[in-house]
């Protein structure tokens, strides 16, 4: 088989970094989680007091942008990716609720997204790589040879983050999430520079009502077809 880019783009809370993460162990390739990328960014904005209500003071960040050092770095233990900003393990802080409900404003920035995407590119220019996000395979690989947008109702997404902060003991409220899903949703698709949409070329996966199994099962088949 040949080695091939994978691109997979949804709505977020579709569950698409873990069935990246999954299907990038269970075929041998590198994974990058390139809406981690904008976490990482909206968390120091959070750290360095950058927002004024939904307003990102911009000439700050983008004073700070050349010299914020995004990576991954795989866990002994679990095999799998963690995001470092700066050197400082922020896995767990990318994943709050507080940066939940601003990554999007961040995300539609020009500078940002365009920064980011430069550095996506040079991760995956050797090939062998699942990357997912919003605007892969639009903007970050077009020429991606296989291409999986996902997507599932607000409501099950909804449910799939509360479901999650409460595993982990981390407060938040279903109405409130649900909320900031279908914010997140309004911004993603509207913005100006990259939004997101299904790329022509692209498979769509709603995986509502499928299991991990079967969604596993399907990705895998995706892959073969694409790399035969």
């Amino acid at each position: 088989m040949k080695r091939i880019t994978i691109a997979i783009d949804g709505y977020s809370s579709c569950g698409k970094s873990t069935m990246a993460k999954d299907l990038a162990r269970e075929i041998g390739y590198v994974y990058i989680d390139s809406g981690a990328m904008y976490r990482a960014v909206t968390l120091y904005c959070l750290e360095q007091g950058l927002f004024h209500g939904d307003e990102v003071d911009t000439e700050r960040l983008k004073d700070a942008l050349p010299d914020l050092n995004v990576s991954f770095r795989l866990n002994p233990e679990t095999g799998r990716p963690q995001t470092y900003l700066n050197g400082r393990l922020v896995e767990n802080d990318i994943r709050t609720m507080a940066v939940s409900s601003k990554v999007s404003i961040v995300a539609a920035l020009g500078f940002v997204r365009e920064a980011m995407v430069r550095l996506q590119q040079q991760m995956g220019r050797e090939k062998g790589i699942v990357m997912d996000g919003r605007d892969i395979g639009t903007t970050v690989f077009p020429d991606a040879e296989l291409k999986i947008f996902v997507t599932a109702s607000p409501e099950i997404r909804a449910r799939r983050r509360f479901d999650e902060l409460q595993a982990k003991g981390e407060p938040g409220s279903y109405e409130e999430i649900l909320e900031n899903v279908k914010e997140r949703d309004r911004i993603d698709t509207t913005r100006t520079v990259s939004p997101l949409r299904k790329a022509g070329d692209a498979v769509e996966l709603d995986n509502s009502h499928m299991t991990i199994p079967e969604q596993k099962e399907w990705l895998l088949a995706q892959f073969r077809k694409a790399a035969e």
